[in-house]
Parts: C-alpha cells; structure tokens; sequence
C-alpha cells in the first residue's frame, strides 16, 4: 500500500461536513405538500415524526453542513472506507478500463448505512427521544439503525419486509444482537399492516407498506419517532461522506473518472457517491458520466412517472414529486430486498429531470453473475444490490475492450453479501429467474395517484 493511501484511510480524513447539493443546483427541488391543504409541509407537520435539526436538514440549502464530533467519533470505528482498484476484475475481464470501487462494507452492519443511522440516533437522543422505529427492505438498514440507537442507549423497533424477513434470518437476528424488535411486515401489530393482512394473508410486504407501519406506530406517541434509512434529504446529506471520501482518494490515484454507476432503491447509496463528484461537475472542473442502475422488477426511475405520490402504502405520509411506480405497487419479491421501493428520491428524482445523470434497469441474473465475477476475482461477495452496479461496471468494462478505450470507472461497493447466501444459493443452483413487469401492472398502481 503506498504512503498516499496509507494517510488517506487515517481516521483524521474523515470528512468534517456533509455536502448539500440543493446549493448547487439551477432549480430547487419542488417541497412536499400536506395531503389535505395540498401547501408546502412546515417544520410542525413533521415534528412529530423527525427531531428538529433534522428537519433543518431537511429543508436546508446551505452547501455544508458540520458532522457533529459525536458522529465523528462512531465514524472512527469503519471509516474512512477503502477505494480499491478491482486489478484481478481487470485481468479477468481483458479490459483497458480501470475499475475502482468504494468499500461500505467494513462497517459494523456490513454496508453504507450507518453513515445516516448514527446521526439519526445521535440527533434524536439530544432531543430525549428514547425510541426509534422504521422499516427496512434487506435489512441493512435496520440492522444499521439498531446499531446505531445502541450507542446512543435508544430502544430500537424495526418492521422488515416479509420477502426479506424470510429469505435473510440472519439480518433480524443482527438486528436483536443489537438490541431491537423486529416484525414482519405487514404485521399485526398496526392498522395499516392488519388491514393489508385482511386482504392479502400471503402477501411479500414492501417498503411501502412497511413504512406505513413504522409511521403509524411513531405517530401515536410523543415520545416515539421514526427514522428513515433513505429516499429524504437529510438522509442522502448524510451519506455525501462516501463521495467526499472518494473524491480525495481518486485524486491520490491520480485519477479523474469518465463513469460513476451506482444502484438506486430509494437514492442514498447513488446520491452519495455522487452528488460531490457532481458539484465537481457543475463547476466544470471534471465531466464524468453519471448513472444509476435500478432493478428491472422495480424500475421507479426509468417506467415511473414524476408525480407528487405518498412515500408510504397506507398514505400517511406527506406527498412527495418523486418518480414513482404508484404507492399500491408492490414489487415481486427479487433478492435486491434494498431496491424494491416504488418510489425515488424527491431530490434524486428533480436531479434527473434537470438531465444531471442517466438511468438503466437491469435483470437480476446478470447482476448476481457480474457479483459471482467480483467475488471470484476481488474476494468480496457484493450484497445483490451493489451488484446492480457491478453489473452495469462489467458490460461498460467490456465495451472498452471492444472499443479500446481507457475509461476509468467508478462505483461504490455498499454492503457485503454475506447474509445473502441463500440468494446465491439460488443462483448457483440454476433456480433464480428475471421477473418481468408488465405494464399494466404498472398502470393499475399508477391508477391510485393522488389528484391535486
């Protein structure tokens, strides 16, 4: 390892502020509307829900906002995170395009998302708060969440998705090591997830319908408030770290890249590799290629409409424009449980519209193949939904090949696949499938659309 690398994953390179995009862009992102008065949704409609720096947060347009040294300190234990330039994928793929990708998964839960889980847990706790709930897809994020409410002594009680609930035991079992309760959901438990149950005994959940009753539930009790693992602003701010990080570290390479791909559910993971190499852009100080991969079973960006949509099943939450799949869409239960969400974030989705970043969808064979491809020739074994990415990384490697050309790549390695062993069992096993969306499918969820 050279000296320049050596020094860059000194805990002193942490990056001190998160980055705001909102600064930077020629158009602000259209506000969340209250369903009933249809006007811009205030700090009080959401404090029941958020403690108040974090509604600042969400709201802000200053360009950086300072990560507390509390958060820091958590921070300390997996960051900075390694760039590594994936060489043996190189060799294997016979490609004159340089590969590199940020490493998330050094983290306690495995993935990117404690980088916005500690923060959460950190403002709340200054607030009093003394319980958290949320949903979670995969379980990286609740497993992230109960993580982080552990260090800073806060109860912990997360609704997965029943798909992931019973495809990854091991995820809710993490989650209990940390200390949460975990449901399947749609549970028993809420209304919303009674009512979904009523008609629908064998259904596989989704974030949708998860989070409705992770809000419903926060909602009742004033000492109770919900925390979010992606698709908010404040959550993707959060997660600018990874770009930051990069950023540096790219220079130390010597290094400018031509393409950044990233996997997209809600946006967290894509926005925060992103967004400060997009400042970069808008500066003009460097023209990559930016572009997200979504799953073709959930294509919110890529089959969705932009449309002010309910970020939860049951529509308890605020409207937000958004590219969506229509809130009563739920996704056939794929392996990439991170990236069945039918909608996209508010503020991803306004940086798409202003033709700041492109978008593909993508079968989930070909992406656990490009997966099995990296963990046979980089050693890592991806979570399914980084191997989106990877899948993307591959196709774009092989075409320099055809072309000659020496692009150099970027993408970001967010989570391990290590309790996503069953997925590949399936896959090596010849029993995994693409699922097709039709478009009716779509059309009949997108028929529930909110009428302003």
């Amino acid at each position: 390892m050279s000296e320049a690398v050596r020094v860059l994953l000194d805990e002193s390179r942490i990056p001190r502020n998160w980055y705001n995009i909102v600064a930077d862009l020629p158009a602000p992102p259209p506000p969340p509307l209250h369903p009933d008065t249809l006007q811009p949704v205030g700090p009080d409609d959401l404090a029941p829900l958020f403690p108040m720096e974090l509604i600042a947060q969400e709201a802000g347009s200053e360009r950086f906002v300072a990560i507390p040294q509390s958060v820091r300190d958590v921070y300390r234990l997996w960051r900075p995170t390694p760039l590594i330039r994936a060489r043996r994928l190189e060799r294997d793929l016979g490609t004159p395009a340089k590969i590199y990708y940020k490493y998330e998964g050094g983290s306690p839960s495995g993935s990117h998302k404690p980088n916005t889980a500690v923060p959460q847990a950190y403002y709340n706790a200054r607030e009093g708060i003394r319980r958290l709930t949320t949903e979670t897809g995969a379980g990286q994020w609740g497993s992230a969440l109960a993580f982080a409410c552990a260090q800073y002594g806060i109860e912990c009680e997360i609704w997965m998705v029943r798909a992931s609930y019973d495809q990854k035991p091991h995820r809710r079992s993490l989650m209990r090591m940390y200390g949460a309760t975990v449901h399947a959901s749609p549970s028993p438990v809420t209304a919303a997830g009674s009512r979904i149950l009523a008609d629908h005994p064998d259904s596989p959940g989704s974030l949708g319908i998860a989070i409705s009753e992770a809000v419903e539930v926060a909602g009742a009790d004033p000492e109770v408030r919900y925390a979010l693992g992606s698709v908010l602003n404040h959550v993707l701010l959060h997660q600018t770290v990874i770009g930051e990080e990069a950023l540096e570290q790219m220079a130390a390479f010597g290094e400018v890249p031509d393409l950044i791909v990233g996997c997209a559910g809600g946006g967290s993971n894509f926005a925060g590799l992103t967004f400060p190499f997009l400042r970069e852009k808008l500066a003009g100080r460097m023209n990559p290629v930016i572009r997200a991969i979504e799953p073709e079973a959930c294509p919110s960006l890529t089959r969705g409409t932009y449309a002010y949509d309910f970020g939860d099943a049951a529509g308890l939450t605020p409207l937000l424009k958004m590219h969506t799949l229509g809130h009563d869409f739920v996704p056939d239960p794929i392996h990439a449980g991170g990236l069945r969400y039918h909608g996209m974030s508010p503020l991803l989705s306004h940086v798409y519209e202003l033709g700041l970043f492109e978008a593909a969808a993508r079968g989930q064979t070909e992406c656990f193949e490009a997966g099995l491809r990296f963990a046979r020739t980089e050693g890592i074994i991806p979570a399914p939904e980084p191997a989106h990415a990877l899948a993307e990384v591959v196709a774009e490697a092989l075409r320099c090949k055809e072309t000659g050309e020496p692009k150099v790549l970027l993408t970001a390695l967010c989570g391990h696949g290590h309790f996503d062993m069953n997925a590949y069992d399936r896959y090596l096993s010849g029993e995994m499938e693409d699922l097709s969306l039709p478009q009716e499918q779509i059309d009949t969820a997108l028929a529930g659309l909110p009428t302003l």
